[in-house]
């Protein structure tokens, strides 16, 4: 399923799960407490009864079972796994901690949200005929947690941050079934246009001379992929002579919630757009061994 419905949860949740993001709270407030255990509760269960319904419905039930998808789409798919737990699990930290939480609790439990919901959707997989459990997903999905995690536990901030950027590809078009048919379902469901980026703050590392909110990125995509497996035979099939290949990028990015401000709303809309790679001039090594320069790449 993979970047499909994912990234739409991890959006809404975000928008949702912002306003926690000033946690200022010490000490647990019984009301809060309720709105944010109670509120995760509710919205995890009714989302994935909804989306047994809406989704898995229409496809045959199974013996829970698992498959290997290890190979599909250059990986894409398990990158944006890892980007939805962590995302989802900076949410849970914060809105734990708006409640009142002790660090870590919020930390073991708000950061394991994105992991815990995620399982839920790979057990679905597990109960369809047309997909299975995969052990790769919760992998990717164990490894986005454990980033927040770790991080957290180690050094009481998120050094290092799991970002996301997509741009509209020409390959939707061609499978506008699987890669997305409007704008919003292209930028999500279009592995060709995503690219998942690990975005590392050097003041926090130490170096000094640098601005607190100057990052510096590493991204990760693929294009020309049409199809999970053996993606050249069918681009040939559209766009004869071309390949499919592996992306690298190495760029500049803004930590967004470590720019000051006096201002809530301005706050919680740093905190928002954070997951989000800003779109900078960029390096761009393709496996054909291509290098190339982009004055902003997104």
């Amino acid at each position: 399923m993979g970047l499909r419905l994912l990234l739409a949860w991890c959006v809404s949740s975000i928008a949702c799960g912002a306003h926690a993001q000033d946690a200022d709270t010490t000490a647990l407030q019984q009301g809060r407490a309720w709105l944010v255990a109670g509120g995760a509760a509710v919205f995890a269960t009714g989302s994935l009864i909804a989306l047994d319904q809406a989704w898995y419905a229409g496809y045959p039930r199974t013996a829970f079972h698992t498959f290997d998808d290890g190979d599909e789409w250059y990986q894409m798919d398990k990158v944006g796994h890892t980007f939805s737990a962590y995302a989802l699990g900076e949410v849970g930290h914060r809105a734990f901690r708006w409640a009142g939480f002790s660090e870590r609790t919020s930390t073991w439990v708000g950061g394991s949200v994105g992991l815990i919901y995620l399982t839920g959707i790979e057990y679905l997989d597990g109960r369809s005929a047309q997909w299975g459990f995969s052990t790769w997903d919760m992998a990717a999905n164990t490894l986005g947690a454990g980033l927040f995690i770790g991080q957290q536990l180690a050094w009481k901030e998120q050094r290092i941050a799991v970002k996301y950027s997509s741009h509209l590809t020409r390959y939707a078009a061609e499978r506008p079934d699987v890669l997305g048919r409007g704008f919003a379902e292209r930028l999500l469901k279009d592995y060709n246009g995503s690219t998942i980026w690990l975005s590392a703050n050097p003041r926090a590392f130490g170096w000094a001379a640098l601005p607190p909110w100057l990052n510096i990125a590493v991204g990760y995509g693929a294009e020309g992929m049409l199809t999970a497996h053996d993606p050249d035979v069918a681009l040939a099939q559209v766009f004869p002579g071309e390949r499919s290949y592996r992306q690298f990028f190495l760029a500049p990015d803004l930590s967004l919630q470590r720019i000051p401000s006096k201002r809530k709303f301005v706050r919680t809309l740093l905190f928002v757009l954070d997951h989000v790679k800003v779109p900078l001039p960029t390096l761009e090594l393709r496996s054909t061994g291509e290098l190339l320069g982009h004055w902003a790449y997104f």
